[in-house]
């Protein structure tokens, strides 16, 4: 299985895309897996930033009423619960003065705490509407993509 998916472009084409639907990976991981695998830079991207965006909406909507059923479930899923809502509301009072800009920027940066997951969790524990919320996302995930796909082939071209 493993082996169609690296010898084909569709496979490595899925790989990018499921690879960066992972939480923490997302498109700044699946950008270097998918061209390390042999799939055309852009094309990596492209699907990179496919399947980062694909969750987001779902992550908008339910994320509040996800934490609040985690709150009632046990201490260990309260404390989880809790843990994930003080990450969010850390970066409130920077992200509420420019909401659209502020958040923008916390998921263009790729550094290990942003991405479009976190940029979505906060979102959500501010109450931003997904009007405003979705649009930042995905321009600050497509901005990571870029700086992630130049850092990628500067990387491959330096070291082939």
């Amino acid at each position: 299985m493993i082996e169609v998916l690296k010898d084909s472009t569709i496979g490595q084409m899925l790989v990018a895309f499921l690879v960066a639907m992972v939480p923490v990976i997302e498109l700044r991981g699946a950008i270097p897996i998918a061209t390390g695998l042999g799939l055309n830079i852009y094309a990596a991207a492209a699907c990179a930033f496919v399947g980062n965006i694909v969750p987001i909406p779902f992550v908008l909507i339910f994320c509040k009423r996800i934490l609040a059923w985690l709150q009632t479930r046990s201490s260990f899923w309260r404390k989880c619960a809790d843990k994930l809502e003080g990450r969010a509301l850390k970066h409130q009072d920077a992200l509420q003065k420019g909401e659209f800009w502020g958040l923008l920027i916390f998921v263009a940066i790729p550094l290990p705490g942003t991405g479009a997951y976190t940029g979505a969790l906060i979102a959500a524990v501010l109450g931003m509407r997904i009007k405003k919320a979705l649009p930042s996302i995905a321009t600050g995930v497509l901005i990571a993509g870029i700086i992630i796909t130049v850092v990628t082939r500067l990387g491959f071209a330096i070291f082939s």
